[in-house]
């Protein structure tokens, strides 16, 4: 058998308009401390988005979403975070905030390829 891992993941929310509540989907943080990996992958429904706001700023949304990559990615892209390890980038990212672009709550459970795993719950969450 395969050895598994312990990894958490949150849901990346596009909550148009806040006094709404309404949220859809737009991507997936996942964290594995046993292999220092942290990663986003997001996806924007564009049609959604405005169905829930026609006047949303899509452009500002995307940007919003490719930070989130760019913390997890390291590097120059993630901007303060840059020296920080994985863990740290990704509590950052999960921590709450009142923006059009918001961490869910942080789930939980094993796997032997995080990135397999990420990819499976884009797939299963947010398309």
């Amino acid at each position: 058998m395969t050895e598994r891992y312990v990894f958490e993941y949150a849901l990346v929310r596009v909550v148009p308009r806040m006094e709404r509540g309404e949220c859809f989907n737009a991507g997936v943080i996942l964290y594995c401390r046993a292999h220092s990996y942290v990663a986003a992958r997001v996806h924007l429904d564009e049609a959604k988005l405005l169905a829930l706001d026609p006047k949303a700023d899509v452009a500002g949304v995307r940007a919003a979403l490719r930070g989130v990559a760019g913390v997890c990615a390291g590097g120059d892209a993630a901007g303060q975070a840059a020296g920080d390890d994985a863990g740290r980038r990704f509590r950052w990212l999960i921590a709450p905030r009142s923006t059009v672009v918001q961490p869910g709550p942080v789930h939980t459970g094993l796997t032997a390829d995080p990135e397999a795993e990420l990819a499976r719950l884009l797939e299963l969450l947010v398309y």
